[in-house]
Parts: structure tokens; C-alpha cells; sequence
């Protein structure tokens, strides 16, 4: 069935969306009366609350839509996107969650310059947030222009001028504690939107008795032509989801938010238990859709896959209100995962560039910088958006992912659990695999049909650029061993220490 045809289901799905979203948005505002709020919402969201909203801001248009696509045309082997995705959480909760939580900073670059006492290396994490930021918002623009192309037949600008209008209206008047009322919610309607569907169409599938194609040689494809690049592909792509996790501005700031370190754990487990029920859903859409929609797989629209699901297995009235739920969860994904990384930028930018360095608890202070910073973050990407070629959305999110893991995994891990690191060590290590990174992005971009171990390289660069980026932290920081900060020992206790542990003075 045409896109164009019977649009009525997927406009009043996302004008409910976009509504509700707005609504809780506007709610929430009553909440927000200080700087503070606007950035960490004043470190006091409870984990269960925390834990929604994280689901709700990660499970991108990569997870709604782009994950079913991979299954559709590469088979089973793509599920190590969900699965890193989900694990990348554990190492989180492992070696991050908790001391970031204790290190009193507000964003990325302000745990870096307490940490290593520079306000260079404070520079160059500010330039790298924005620009993980920005690759990350690219793939949800997108994302919404292909979902309100599929749905109601809407030209592809469409989709990412009402995303980024509805966006900024929520970040510029409420910040950290309205979206987190908004992504709480937008997670449990996104599992809902694909959760029912799914049921209904498994029920059709279990009842249809035309003979299906049953080819098991297709069904689990190598990563890539040939057993070496493929091998590599599928270890680069586990080191950048498994790493990249704790490096998005966006999931690291949500941190911030709990009371403490404790909190922060328990946020991370509540995480794992949502993630985990989510990405069950997508790969169902993708075996039913090798079974009836395999002409989305050559036409190369696997990415709508989920959205044309059921008008393909459903005709009729039943078959139009599943793919209004389908889209409505989609458009949810991209308006919460949005706001969250919008809200990240716009703290790095209101913060740095205006030299608003400080969050002070006044009703104004730094919320005008903000809400001017907000504006940047959102209007960047999504002209980008316009005029760049789709690059496919699991794809764009697997190359920040990459840069995530190339450049704030290494400084995460050695300033939380090494003295030794120094600020010129951090620098070094930064640009090694911010520069690996962003020359492998160009490639990938440049490159249309890549063939051969360069393009494979350059299209999953985490397997070099990860290690590249650590040894280069390490040898620098043991060269320049007397610059490592005097404080350093101590702000190590301040990370690993439990709040609730009483230090006796003598």
C-alpha cells in the first residue's frame, strides 16, 4: 500500500504525540525554577523515574527502526547492535556510574577539568560533546523525515523541522527536569507501540497458511564479504557499543541528575531490565519481514520496515491503527532521544562558549545562555540533515558510538581509576581518536560502495581508534609524570568513596 493513501492513522498518531509531549513538557515546567534544574534537575530524580527517562532518550531511531532493518537484510548476526547497546550499560555500572555521580560535575567537560585542573582539556572534550552530539542527532532527523515520509506521505523535510521545533519548545522552557518527565513517558509508549503490533502480527503469522520461504543459509549472513573483514567487523562493532555507551554526552549527564552514587547503580540496573525487554521487540519485525516484505530489503528500505509491517500483513482498518502505533512510537523515539542529546550540547555550549563555566541555584544565572545554547544544539544538526545523504540511521549511530568509545572511554577510565593520567596525556589521547574518528566518518561519507580492508577500516574504526586513543593517554601521561595534579589522590578517594561511609578524623 502507497505511503500516501489512508494517512489519517499515522497524522493523529504523531499530532498526539507531539501534544502529549508538550503537554508533559508544559507540566513539568513548574518544576524548573533554577539553573540547576535546567541542567541536572537539581541532582533529585529518583532511579525508577531516572531509569524511564534514560530508556526513553537511548532507544533512538537506531533501536525503533533501525535494528528491525539490519535483521531484515543481514540476519540474526546483527543483533550484536542490541546486545551492545545493552551490555555497554554494564561496563557503565561497573567502572563508571557510580564515581561520576560523585565527582559533583554537571557535564563531561566539568569532570575533566576538576579531575586533570585544565581548562585545555576542558576545550577539547567541549568540542568533542558537541560534535558526538551532533552526529548522534543526525541519524534522528532523519530518522523523523523518513518516518513521516512512510506514514503520511510527507516530503523528508518534514519530519525533522517538527521534531526540532517541538524539542526546542520543551528544552528552552523546562531543561533537565521537564524532559525528564517527557522521556519517562516516551519510553513506555515506545515499548507499548511496538509490543502490540508485534503481538498482532506474530497472531497473523501463526494463523497464515501460505507456504513461507524457508532459506536457513540466508538467514545469518557474515557482517562482510569474506571471513577476515567480517570477523573484524564484528569485534570492532562489540568495542564500540560495548565502550561507546559511557561515552554519550547525553546517557553520562542523566547521572548527574541522582542524589548519589548509590542511586546512580541502581538507576543503571533499572536501565538493564528495560533495555533488555525493549530489544526483544525489534528483531521480530525483522523475521516477519523477511518473510513478507523482503522487496524492502533490494529497494533499500529496510529502515522503514517497521512502519510497513503491518499494512502489508494487515489490510484494512486494523492494519492502518497498528501502523498509527508504530509511528507514534517512532516519532516518540526521536523527539526523547533528541531532547536528550539537545539538552547535553546546549549545556557544553551555554557553559563554555558564553564562559558560563559555573551552575549556580539562582532562578537565572545561566538559563538565558542556555536557552540560546539549546537553539545551536538543535538547529545545527538539522539543517545538516537536510542536505546531507541518509547514511541509514544504525549506521550513523554506530560511527558515534565509535567516536563515543574512541575518546570518552579512555578518559572516563584512567581519570577514574588511574593517578597516573596527566592533563597532557588526556589531550593527546583526545586528539588521537577524535582525529581517527573524524577522518574515518569522512571516509565512510565520501565512500559510497566501500570495498576492500580500507573502507572496512574506516567503516568500523573503534577496533583501532579505541586502542589507539588509550595507548596514546598512557605513554603521554608517563612522559609528562610531573605534571600529574597534586590533588589527584585525593579527588580518587572523593570518586570511590560511598556517601554513606563515616570517616573517623582521628
Amino acid at each position: 500500500m502507497s505511503p500516501g493513501l489512508d494517512a489519517a492513522p499515522g497524522i493523529v498518531a504523531i499530532t498526539l504525540v507531539t501534544l502529549a509531549t508538550l503537554a508533559i513538557g508544559v507540566w513539568g515546567l513548574r518544576f524548573s525554577r533554577t539553573t540547576s534544574d535546567f541542567f541536572v534537575a537539581s541532582r533529585t530524580v529518583h532511579p525508577r523515574l531516572n531509569a524511564s527517562a534514560i530508556g526513553g532518550e537511548y532507544l533512538s531511531a537506531a533501536s525503533f527502526l533501525g535494528v528491525a532493518g539490519l535483521v531484515l537484510v543481514n540476519g540474526a548476526d546483527m543483533l550484536w547492535y542490541p546486545v551492545g547497546w545493552t551490555a555497554g550499560y554494564l561496563v557503565l555500572l561497573v567502572l563508571v556510574a557510580a564515581p561520576l555521580r560523585r565527582s559533583g560535575a554537571y557535564t563531561l567537560p566539568d569532570f575533566a577539568e576538576a579531575r586533570l585542573g585544565s581548562r585545555g582539556v576542558r576545550a577539547v572534550c567541549s568540542v568533542l560533546v558537541v560534535a558526538v552530539g551532533w552526529l548522534y542527532l543526525l541519524p534522528q532527523f532523519q530518522g523523523a523525515g523518513l518516518t513521516l515520509r512512510s506514514a503520511v506521505g510527507a516530503p523528508t523535510w518534514v519530519g525533522p523541522v517538527i521534531v526540532g521545533v517541538v524539542v526546542l519548545v520543551n528544552v528552552t522552557t523546562g531543561g533537565m527536569r521537564s524532559i525528564t518527565f517527557v522521556q519517562a513517558f516516551q519510553y513506555w509508549l515506545k515499548l507499548t507501540a511496538l509490543l502490540v503490533p508485534a503481538a498482532v502480527l506474530l497472531v497473523v503469522w501463526a494463523g497464515d497458511d501460505r507456504p513461507r520461504p524457508v532459506d536457513l543459509g540466508a538467514w545469518s549472513t557474515p557482517l562482510a564479504p569474506g571471513g577476515g573483514e567480517g570477523l573484524y567487523i564484528t569485534y570492532s562493532l562489540i568495542i564500540a557499543t560495548f565502550l561507546g555507551t559511557m561515552g554519550l554526552p547525553h546517557v553520562v549527564v542523566r547521572f548527574y541528575t541522582n542524589p548519589d552514587g548509590r542511586a546512580a547503580r541502581r538507576t543503571t540496573l533499572v536501565v538493564l531490565v528495560l533495555l533488555g525487554v525493549f530489544y526483544l521487540l525489534p528483531p521480530v519485525y525483522g523475521a516477519l519481514g523477511r518473510v513478507y516484505a523482503p522487496e524492502l530489503a533490494v529497494s533499500g528500505a529496510s529502515d522503514a520496515l517497521v512502519l510497513e509491517l503491518p499494512r502489508i500483513m494487515l489490510d484494512g482498518p486494523l492494519g492502518e491503527v497498528l501502523t498509527g502505533m508504530v509511528t507514534a512510537g517512532a516519532f516518540a523515539a526521536f523527539l526523547s532521544t533528541s531532547s536528550g542529546l539537545s539538552i547535553a550540547v546546549a549545556g557544553v555550549l551555554s557553559q563554555d562558549v558564553t564562559g558560563r563555566t559555573r551552575v549556580r541555584g539562582r532562578r537565572l544565572g545561566g538559563v538565558a545562555a542556555f536557552r540560546v545554547a539549546a537553539v545551536a544544539a538543535v538547529t545545527v544538526p538539522c539543517v545538516v540533515a537536510l542536505l546531507v545523504p541518509n547514511l541509514g540511521v544504525a549506521r550513523a549511530v554506530g560511527l558515534a558510538f565509535a567516536m563515543a568509545a574512541a575518546t570518552f572511554c579512555p578518559l572516563l577510565l584512567l581519570g577514574i581509576w588511574w593517578r597516573g593520567l596527566t592533563s597532557y596525556g588526556a589531550i593527546a589521547g583526545l586528539a588521537a581518536g577524535g582525529l581517527g574518528s573524524t577522518v574515518a566518518i569522512g571516509w565512510t561519507i565520501a565512500v559510497s560502495s566501500p570495498d576492500g580492508w580500507l573502507d572496512t577500516l574506516m567503516g568500523q574504526p573503534a577496533a583501532w581508534t579505541v586502542p589507539l586513543a588509550l595507548a596514546t593517554m598512557v605513554a603521554v601521561s608517563r612522559l609528562t609524570r610531573d605534571r600529574v595534579p597534586s590533588d589527584a589522590d585525593r579527588f580518587l578517594v572523593r570518586l570511590h568513596t560511598p556517601e554513606t561511609l563515616q570517616l573517623d578524623r582521628g
